[in-house]
This record gives structure tokens, C-alpha cells and sequence, in this order.
């Protein structure tokens, strides 16, 4: 039977596509129209492809209101920048070392520095931002596969409503709230993003649909089909796609449709043996090295309007992949595996992982057997933040869908909603294809090899990397910040804390920033290492009292939230820095007449940097950023041997630069309660990558690493994290008298007049008991109340030093053992509470 594919016009690159329209949008005052200087047709595709979107919003819309009114990303003043750069690599070098970095940056702002700065300045000019094609060419010019060292992942919390936790059920519903999304975008209806009232930039929604990441041998460049309206379903490995949209951006499949859809795909793709399906999985080239995957393409496009071109081109021009997997991971850290990069399951030498079941060029829905739901997505255009609002409005639309069939009045997150497909006459659909088709890929000896090869690489790169995660409930947000301190701050001390309890030194950590309060804004990297985070990690893993560790500990977070602060209005040290580094390489090219990329720097493959480094920090937004791994690049691209007449610029070929750049701890924060976990791949190959998400009362976490003891790690942030909240219930407890509500305040003992008589009748009722109890099943440590009523011999327990702090968590759970252990007997509890009551002392309540 032959394969029934749609023909339509292959997607173009997405400055083509959007400069189309330029004749009715406004003059380029406000775009970037990028002047590269291509030495080729390829190099000419690629600077098209960067070109950015012209933003004229539709008359009426919402979502792109705001970009006029935005604020150009500023560059920062050279000084400003070196004095941030210093002030970063201070605690993470000894006095000789940090001497030669001092002498390096004053040599660069005598020579090198302020003519690069008035370059940057001049490049600038009439661009949307200074960092902009630099970020983009560092993500595409990336020659290493995506999976595990770009693409982050989401993991959604399960439904609410437990009957629609099955897969076919949740994946039907993602997609319809999906759907929804896209409209919304399309008819620019979406509302835009705000922080504390501030409009943010909006640009990353226009790419996150009908995107693929196309590799091509002068690098990668994004492509878009602007009027996409299907999508493409891959169960088993088998790809599947079906219209969902008609032309104007309306639903034309109601959710029941789209069940019946997924349950067919499900069923014929069963109907194929796994092991026999896995050996055309064509999926598994997309994790392959990207030169080799643009060879691979170019074999399936040859024959241009060929089955293979035509199944490429409907992959890479659908809205999204929907990956339906037959595995039900029983642990989180598989789930978050599952999530990142597939299972690795080999049976009889085939593989029949989840891994086969994968497109890392554009945005997958991921939805397992037993309705797990997460999504993954190529970063190159979008940060974590962006996809986190999709994420997030996808979940709460499926909440209120089901509520809407309870009670027809209830609230929709979208201003305006599709006509319903049901009463729709199916002639106004226009011209689609709602009946799901198999694509039946024409393959040839290279490709089957192909594909046995990229599955053998890719298992390997799944074999090399470890993942653990940490539900921790013993507190979250709420907790935190009635201590008086920043949430973010607070856990990213717990990660310095762990790092220095297993191995007595401290390592350069990286955190984004978001920059979208800025046209065109992404992230900026906050280096969290400080002379206050290395002063508080020495005194908390040291015998100090608990007053100095809280002491030490606020004045680490305070300064974590000054410069956090700092980066979010861009005036941080590494892009500005990454930029001067790319106009001088653009600049040293220019006198040797070379373009190996448009940038003019080279691929980790081609100079032999560790598989490791990779270009952007996965994940990073609130999501995400690049500059960790565009450093790798940038070390890796040393042109001393090059050209000796145009040595490096002092700065850069100082051994700080290497220092700051090998990011060990790569760190993210983003998510909320529509999420369960998120996470990345180790962004070194001797380090961690943690994603993290903080609760109201919880903080998720997930980390990787290459096999470096990522449990112990875990267990050793969990001992941290218990310890530091017995220590600062110590010392509240001198405190808490003072920070009573005004309710509290009215009520210390005084001289009652006999109208009170009876209002003092009874046993004030304080929840010792019950807070007792609950601490002690859920943490094995005293509630605050119980330790203010006995005081124990070891409320110094923090001056332990250097053992393994999993020894301190298994002390801390036991300690809660011995205290059942030691349980009054009932006549002593009774003579204790009759004297409590005789004496008539009143517990002061505490944070709890």
C-alpha cells in the first residue's frame, strides 16, 4: 500500500519565512537585520536564518503589545564588568593565582579592552541586542549531540483527577490544552508575561511551534513552518502525524477525536514487534553528532519531492512531536531519565529503549504507559521560563476543562475558545487530513547502519550519566523566607554547603538570571561562589555556634540576592565579556580573511574539546542560558597557534577564564506547582547539573552527573538541609518572643479581673503533642516546641567537620528512634502536665 503523505511546501528558514511579511509590518527601526559577511550560499542561509522576528502586533492583540516599549539590553561599562569578573574569581583562586588574573585584566584595559568595548559598541548599533547573534551561533554552531548536553526537561505533575491518568486519556488532553496554547499565541490573545508589573519580552513564544533545529555542514540553523497545523505522533519508535488545526489556528478535532486518534496509532504500532520496529526508529539519528546527522539528511533529501523528503519535511514542520512510550518508570530519578534522554534497554542486541522514541530537533510532548507526562525541548530559541508558561498554562487548562464539564460557568485560561468541532460543518475545516497517517520511510543499507550506530553512541552516552532526585517535604518557600531569607538563595547555599561537606574545597557554580524584562532578553550567568558563600560553607562545616552559621548564612544569601539582582538588569560579567571575546575573534578572521563559521569559531569536535562541553547551560531560565558552555568553545578555540602577530587578549588567555568557565555546579531554578521535577545534563564532564524547584512546602530537586557519587551528593544535601533548619530553630528560640503577631501580644500573662474567670478556665492547648509526633515521622528531629521544652546535650551538633554527611543523616533519623525509644511512661506524662498546669506556664508558639 503506498504511504499516504500530505504534500505541502517544505518549511523555510525563519527570517525567509517572516521577511516575507516585512512589506506590512512597520520600517526596522525597532528589528535587527543582521549584516553578516557569508563567504558562501550555506553561510548566506545561515545569517537569514538568524534574522529576528519583525514584532508589529496584530491590531487588537495582546501578546506582543508591549515589545515597542522595551528596553534594549544595555552593555555594561568596561570597568564595571572586569570589577564583577575579579570580584567572581576571587574565592575561587589562591593569592598568586588571583595576582597574575589582576595583572591580566589591567593589561586588557590598557590595550585590548576599550577598542573592543567601542567595536562591541559600534556592532550594536540598530540591533535588537548586542549578545543576541552571539548566543545563537554559539547554540548552532554546536557539534555534539543534543540529547544530554542541550535539550532540558519538564516532568508535569500527575492529573489531579486519577481516571485520567492513563496515557491515551492524558495525552489526548495535553494536546488539546497545547492546541489551545497555539491559538492563543497565533491570534496573539496570549497574555504577556509580567514581573511585579514589568512587561517581559515575548519574542520566544513565536518560535516555539513548527521549529526544528536543522543540522546542516556549515552548522545548524532554526527553521519554522509559521502555518503549521499538525502534529506527530512517535509510539514505538513508528512515526504517525494527523492536521489539528485549520487555517485559522482553530481546533477542528475535539478532545474524544483525538483519543480515538492516539488509541489507532497505539494499536497499529503494536502490530509491528518492537525489536523489529526499533531497526528503522529513524529518531535515534536526531542524537547524533550533528555533522554526521546533516550527512544522514542529505541522503534522505537527494531525491527532492522523494517519500523521504516528504516524511522529513512533515517531521519537521509539525507543531510539536507527541512521543506515547509503552515503559512505566517506577522511581522519579528513571521518570526524569525516561524524560531527558530515554531508557537504554537492550534485549537480544537490539535496543528497545524509550531512546528510540525520540525528535531532539524540536519540542516533544513525552506521555508514558501509566499517564506520566513531561515535555523536552531544543533550547536553542527558547529558555526554560518560556517553556515553563506553556508548561504551566497546559496543565491548568487540562484542571479546568475537566471542570468545565462539572459546571459549564467555569473560568477558561484563553480569551477566546475554538467554535466546538462537533457542531462545525466539516466543510469549513478546508483542506485537512484528520485521519492519522503512517510514515513509512524508504530505507536503504545506510541508514539501517546509520541507525545501528547512533543507537550504540547514544546508549553509551545514556550509560555515562547518573540521575537522583530529592522530594524533600521537611520544608519549602514558606518556611524559608519566615527565617527572613530568599528562597533561591537559601537552597543555592545548601548546594555550596554539600559540595564543600564531600569534598573540602568550593567550585564555580552558575546560575541564569533572567534578562526578559529586556527586548529580546535571555539570561545572564549569577556566579555564586562569594568571599561570603566561602566564609559561611568554613563556618557551618566547622565547631562554631549556631548563631555564627545563621550569621554567616544570611550574609552569604544577602549577597547572592545583590548580585542576582544585579545580573537580571544585565549587569553581570559573562555575556558582556563572551561578546567582547566574539568581536575580537570576528575581528582577528576579518584580518585573516577566514570564516570557518560566521562567528568564526570552531566546533569541540573539530579541536578536540571534551564531549562534555557543550554550548548552553540546559534548562537554565527561568529556565537557561549558554555562557558555561560557550566557554568551553572559547577555550577550546585558542588561535595563539594561529596567528602569532594577534595574540589573545590578555583576559581571555589568563587561567581565570578557564577557571570560571569549567562550570562544576550548573544550576537552575525553575518551576512551580504544576511541575514535578526539571532538570539537564552535567554540563562538564567532571560536574553536576541540578535542577531545582522550590515549593511552598517542598523543594524538588534533580541532579546529574557522570557517575561522580550524585546519590551521596543527594543524601548529603538532604543531612544539610535538616541540620540547617535545627540550627536555626536554636536560634529563634531567643527570638521568637519578639516576632509575635499582634493576636499573641494581648495575651502574656497578667493580673486577669474576675469578669476573665471564665475565659481562664481550661488547659491553653499549645499542639506539643501532635507537633511532636509529626516531626518525629516525617524528619526524626525534634519540633521546635518539643526541643524549647527539653533541651538536648547536643544542640551543638553542628561543629562536626568533615565527615560524610550521610553519617549525619542517618544520626538525625535516629535520633528521632531513640526518643520513641525513651517514651514517658503515662504517670509521668500526667504528673507533668498537672504541674505545667499548676504552674500555669504558657509555650510561646514558633514558626513552624
Amino acid at each position: 500500500m503506498p504511504t499516504q503523505v500530505r504534500i505541502f511546501t517544505m518549511p523555510k528558514s525563519l527570517g525567509e519565512t517572516l521577511s516575507a511579511s516585512s512589506s506590512t509590518s512597520k520600517p526596522l527601526s525597532t528589528q535587527e537585520r543582521i549584516s553578516e559577511r557569508p563567504a558562501s550560499p550555506e553561510l548566506k542561509s545561515r545569517a537569514l536564518a538568524m534574522e529576528t522576528i519583525p514584532e508589529k502586533p496584530k491590531e487588537g492583540g495582546i501578546t506582543f503589545a508591549s515589545q515597542d516599549s522595551l528596553p534594549k539590553l544595555p552593555i555594561p561599562e568596561l570597568e564595571h564588568t572586569c570589577k564583577k569578573y575579579l570580584a567572581a574569581l576571587k574565592p575561587l583562586q589562591g593569592p598568586r593565582e588571583h595576582a597574575e588574573t589582576k595583572l591580566a585584566i589591567q593589561e586588557f584595559l590598557k590595550k585590548d579592552g576599550p577598542e573592543l568595548q567601542r567595536k562591541l559598541q559600534e556592532y550594536a548599533v540598530g540591533r535588537t541586542s548586542y549578545i543576541e547573534q552571539f548566543w545563537y551561533d554559539s547554540y548552532l554552531n554546536f557539534d555534539n549531540p543534543v540529547v544530554l548536553n542541550l535539550n532540558p526537561f519538564f516532568l508535569l505533575e500527575d492529573d489531579p483527577t486519577p481516571a485520567r491518568n492513563n496515557q491515551v486519556t492524558r495525552a489526548a488532553s495535553l494536546v488539546v490544552s497545547a492546541l489551545e496554547f497555539v491559538r492563543a499565541v497565533r491570534r496573539e490573545e496570549l497574555p504577556p508575561d509580567t514581573l511585579k508589573g514589568t512587561p517581559l519580552d515575548m519574542y520566544q513564544y513565536s518560535r516555539l511551534f513548527g521549529t526544528a533545529r536543522v543540522p546542516t555542514e556549515n552548522g545548524c540553523q532554526i527553521e519554522q513552518d509559521p502555518d503549521s497545523k499538525h502534529v506527530v505522533v512517535l509510539c514505538h519508535g513508528q512515526f504517525y502525524w494527523f492536521d489539528v488545526l485549520d487555517d485559522n489556528s482553530d481546533l477542528i478535532m475535539s478532545e474524544k477525536d483525538i483519543s480515538i486518534n492516539l488509541q489507532t496509532i497505539i494499536d497499529d504500532a503494536a502490530q509491528t514487534p518492537i525489536q523489529e520496529a526499533a531497526k528503522g526508529a529513524l529518531g535515534i539519528l536526531s542524537t547524533e553528532n550533528r555533522k554526521i546527522w546533516s550527512g544522514l539528511r542529505d541522503v534522505l533529501t537527494k531525491e527532492e519531492g522523494s517519500n523521504n523528503a516528504d516524511c522529513l519535511g512533515i517531521v519537521d514542520s509539525a507543531l510539536f512531536m507527541l512521543c506515547l512510550d509503552y515503559t512505566e518508570p517506577a522511581t522519579a530519578a528513571a521518570v526524569c531519565q525516561n524524560m531527558l534522554c530515554g531508557t537504554n534497554e537492550v534485549v537480544k542486541g537490539v535496543q528497545i529503549g524509550t531512546c528510540i522514541n525520540r525528535w531532539y530537533d524540536k519540542l516533544q510532548i513525552i506521555v508514558c504507559k501509566n499517564g506520566s507526562a513531561g515535555i523536552n525541548f531544543e533550547h536553542t530559541g527558547v529558555d526554560g521560563h518560556t517553556v515553563l508558561r506553556f508548561a504551566s498554562d497546559l496543565y491548568t487548562d487540562t484542571i479546568l476543562r475537566f471542570a468545565r464539564t462539572i459546571n459549564g460557568q467555569a473560568p477558561s485560561l484563553w480569551k477566546t475558545a475554538s467554535p466546538d468541532p462537533s457542531k462545525r460543518d466539516p466543510e469549513s475545516f478546508g483542506d485537512v487530513t484528520t485521519t492519522p497517517h503512517k510514515l513509512e520511510w524508504d530505507m536503504s543499507p545506510e541508514l539501517n547502519i546509520a541507525i545501528r550506530f547512533a543507537e550504540t553512541r547514544l546508549a553509551d552516552l545514556i550509560n555515562q550519566n547518573e540521575f537522583e532526585c530529592l522530594d524533600f517535604s521537611g520544608y519549602g518557600k514558606n518556611y524559608i523566607t519566615s527565617a527572613g531569607f530568599s528562597p533561591d538563595a537559601f537552597v543555592q547555599m545548601a548546594f555550596q554547603a554539600a559540595y564543600y561537606g564531600l569534598y573540602g574545597r568550593v567550585e564555580s557554580t552558575y546560575e541564569p538570571a533572567m534578562t526578559k524584562a529586556f527586548l529580546h532578553g535571555r539570561t545572564e550567568a549569577i556566579r555564586t561562589v562569594s568571599e561570603e558563600s566561602v566564609n559561611f560553607v568554613q563556618t557551618f562545616w566547622a565547631d562554631n555556634p549556631a548563631e555564627s552559621k545563621v550569621e554567616a548564612l544570611r550574609k552569604a544569601c544577602q549577597q547572592h540576592v545583590n548580585n542576582t539582582k544585579e545580573c537580571s538588569k544585565g549587569r553581570g560579567c559573562d555575556r558582556h565579556l563572551y561578546a567582547l571575546f566574539c568581536v575580537w575573534q570576528r575581528y582577528l578572521e576579518d584580518e585573516n580573511s577566514r570564516s570557518p563559521s560566521s562567528m568564526g569559531y570552531s566546533s569541540p569536535i573539530e579541536n578536540g574539546s571534551d564531549q562534555g562541553s557543550i554550548v548552553g547551560s540546559p534548562g537554565k531560565e527561568s529556565v537557561l542560558s549558554m555562557s558555561d558552555d560557550m566557554r568551553t568553545r572559547q577555550r577550546g578555540d585558542s588561535t595563539t597557534s594561529r596567528c602569532q602577530e594577534h595574540p589573545v587578549p590578555s583576559i581571555f588567555a589568563d587561567n581565570g577564564w578557564d577557571k570560571l568557565n569549567n562550570t562544576i555546579l550548573s544550576t537552575s531554578n525553575c518551576g512551580n506547582p504544576s511541575l514535578r521535577q526539571f532538570g539537564f545534563g552535567p554540563t562538564s564532564g567532571g560536574g553536576f547539573g541540578i535542577g531545582y524547584i522550590i515549593k511552598d512546602e517542598g523543594i524538588n530537586i534533580c541532579v546529574s552527573s557522570k557517575h561522580r557519587q550524585t546519590k551521596r551528593f543527594v543524601d548529603t544535601l538532604e543531612s544539610y538541609l535538616l541540620e540547617i533548619r535545627r540550627i536555626l530553630r536554636i536560634t529563634n528560640r531567643k527570638s521568637t518572643s519578639s516576632k509575635q503577631t499582634r493576636a499573641r501580644e494581648i495575651d502574656p500573662d497578667k493580673p486577669r479581673s474576675s469578669s476573665h474567670h471564665f475565659k481562664s478556665r481550661g488547659r491553653m492547648i499549645t499542639g506539643t503533642e501532635s507537633l511532636r509526633a509529626q516531626a518525629r515521622s516525617s524528619t526524626g528531629t525534634r519540633s521546635p516546641t518539643e526541643e524549647s521544652l527539653m533541651m538536648s546535650e547536643d544542640d551543638e551538633l553542628g561543629g562536626y567537620g568533615f565527615f560524610d554527611a550521610g553519617m549525619l543523616l542517618q544520626a538525625l533519623k535516629a535520633r528521632g528512634q531513640v526518643l520513641d525509644q525513651q517514651a514517658e511512661s503515662k504517670a509521668e506524662r500526667a504528673a507533668a502536665n498537672a504541674r505545667r498546669r499548676e504552674i500555669g506556664k504558657k509555650l510561646r508558639l514558633v514558626e513552624y
